[in-house]
């Protein structure tokens, strides 16, 4: 099944939160921040959106950082994305 956002979205593939502090310590489940690293899975068409153009700045396979609370997590195919509006994304990592 394909995952097709629509408008300003962009759907998002979490990256793994690190387990280990630089110094060795292991974290606990609980310890762990939400990452806010995530892949670029797809993109919607942008377009018109509230009455402004809106031109898509990021493609499928970009590394980003996106807003910490933001989106809605959802799961296909037993894979957990997260659907993200194109203004809740923070930076692209280059």
């Amino acid at each position: 099944m394909k995952l097709v956002p629509l408008g300003d979205r962009v759907v998002i593939k979490a990256l793994i939160a690190e387990e280990t502090t630089k110094s060795g310590i292991v974290l606990p489940g609980q310890a762990k921040e939400k990452p806010q690293q995530a892949e670029v899975v797809a993109v919607g068409p942008g377009g018109m959106i509230d009455g402004k153009e809106v031109v898509m700045q990021v493609k499928p396979g970009d590394k980003i950082i996106y807003s910490k609370y933001s989106g809605n997590e959802v799961k296909l195919d037993d894979e957990e994305l997260i659907i993200v509006k194109q203004s809740d994304i923070l930076a692209v990592i280059e």
